[in-house]
């Protein structure tokens, strides 16, 4: 989608439609902008009462003449309860209003708002207009040969100045990225391996050859750096696993270095202890979503030129079931020397990142280390699929996630890693098993991955819940989110 900015509504192009913003006042609506050009289209429906402007409530009106075919009455709510994404939500509403019409180009009047920054406004308003132009259907033929460009063209944001136009700019970079993110967790599991993955780190190093290097690690060189936790998981797969390392210098001058690790479990059967029907296995598809975040951050920090060094590392694996699969019983050695016990196959995401965090620790002298894994079933039942789960042991680290989480709406909620979790994975056969007891399990996922954690300022992202929706809302029309991408550029544009 082409966005653009202007100052003034005489300074718009012609469109499908504009959308106007109205404010709910005591049940009435009350527009949001110097809408007077616009007055006597909507006059009478205001007088009947048909429209309040509650947020996200969309009218379509047929003017007579104008530059638009329609005009789009959008409601944005109470000006005195709302919040940043209150716009983003609403004006999504103005665009899934605007496709069920099938429109092409559609121009957004800005609300006048005196407690949000203009800056911020705009990226809010853009982001709900481009995360939610945004569809899946490459897999339906049908849709394919009816409308094969089922989504907005032009979008046009009146009301910006000079200086919100790098901001809109930049958010539709982003947003971009989102969308290739999500795309590879929609995707099929036979498409979107480890080799898959492998491609695409290659090909964000050949559009951005200059600021990223990008190796892979086979299988042969899996077993030579001894990463016999990655190895296991990925034996009864057909696809080999792989180790997936992207390096980016926005800031070659300087010593700071963010690591991003990503679980890249392509699908999970749940192994031998292979999830029972009817539990989500028909999801499985999206346990790589940290592995795409990560691919994302790396990308989205290429495309916008961030003045930060990030290396991603991502551990590739399938979690088949097969003649070769690792067995329950059974103990390996991880790349740092711990032997795990395993104790459940299906608690495999831990295993594979494990080995990642060793190793990126070991080549890289790092500022910080952030993880991103659908690790838990357990955060969905504690947070639903409102909030990240957030696990660190570094308190500056935790409130500077929570805050860019805040701002982007991407939100985590920081949960305890008490020593006693330790307790639930003592193994009388190794230094420690795989999985615990069903009590605190993200909790005690997020201690086992502690053990391989140094000195390093770390944080621990259970996305489980906020990767992949049970259904579409708001600014999210399919399933996949996204997630992580914003939140962690958010994040490090604050540093």
């Amino acid at each position: 989608m082409q966005i653009s900015v202007v100052e003034k509504t005489t300074q718009r192009q012609a469109a499908d439609a504009i959308v106007i913003p109205f404010w709910q006042e005591k049940k009435k609506a009350v527009a949001a902008c110097d809408a007077k050009e616009f007055a006597k289209a909507y006059a009478e429906l205001l007088k009947a009462g048909d429209f309040h402007g509650k947020e996200g409530e969309t009218v379509i009106l047929y003017p007579s003449k104008g530059k638009e075919k329609r005009i789009i009455l959008l409601g944005i709510g109470d000006k005195k309860a709302g919040s940043i994404d209150t716009f983003r939500r609403a004006y999504s509403q103005s665009v899934k209003a605007a496709l069920r019409k099938k429109m092409r180009s559609v121009n957004f009047i800005l609300p006048s708002v005196d407690w949000v920054e203009s800056p911020v406004l705009a990226k809010a308003i853009s982001e709900g207009i481009l995360l939610t132009n945004y569809a899946f259907d490459q897999l339906k033929e049908k849709v394919l040969k009816e409308d094969p460009h089922p989504l907005l063209v032009k979008g046009c944001l009146i009301g910006c100045s000079k200086k919100d136009h790098e901001i809109v700019k930049k958010t539709a970079q982003i947003v971009s990225v989102v969308n290739f993110v999500r795309d590879l967790v929609n995707g099929n599991a036979d498409d979107v391996t480890a080799i898959a993955l492998s491609q695409a780190a290659k090909d964000i190093e050949k559009q951005f050859s200059k600021t990223v290097k990008t190796t892979i690690l086979n299988k042969k060189q899996l077993e030579q750096e001894k990463m016999g936790l990655l190895l296991a998981v990925g034996k009864g797969a057909a696809c080999d696993p792989a180790l997936i390392v992207i390096e980016y210098k926005g800031d070659p001058k300087s010593k700071q270095m963010t690591a991003i690790v990503g679980k890249g479990i392509t699908y999970d059967t749940g192994g031998l202890n292979i999830k029972v029907a009817g539990t989500g296995m028909e999801t499985m598809k999206c346990d790589m979503a940290g592995a795409a975040a990560t691919l994302g951050i790396l990308r989205a920090a290429a495309a916008i030129g961030l003045k930060h060094n990030l290396v991603g590392v991502i551990a590739a694996a399938e979690n088949a079931v097969g003649p070769l699969s690792y067995k329950p019983g059974d103990v390996f050695r991880s790349r740092a020397g711990i032997t795990v016990e395993i104790t459940n196959t299906d608690a495999e995401g831990r295993l594979v990142l494990a080995d990642a965090l060793s190793y990126v620790q070991d080549k890289y002298r790092l500022s910080r280390m952030i993880d991103l894994a659908t690790l838990t079933g357990g955060i969905v039942i504690a947070l639903g699929e409102e909030a990240t789960g957030l696990f660190s042991n570094n308190d500056a680290l935790a409130k500077a996630l929570t805050k860019a989480g805040d701002l982007s709406h991407e939100r985590v909620w920081r949960l305890p890693i008490y020593a006693e979790y330790k307790e639930y994975l003592k193994s009388q056969i190794a230094d420690i098993k795989n999985s615990g007891p069903r009590k605190a399990s993200s909790a005690s996922g997020a201690m086992f991955l502690q053990q391989f954690v140094k000195k390093v300022p770390w944080a621990h992202l259970d996305i489980a819940g906020t990767a992949y929706l049970s259904e579409p809302r708001t600014y999210n029309p399919t399933l996949a989110t996204g997630v992580g991408v914003r939140l962690l550029i958010e994040f490090l544009e604050n540093l």
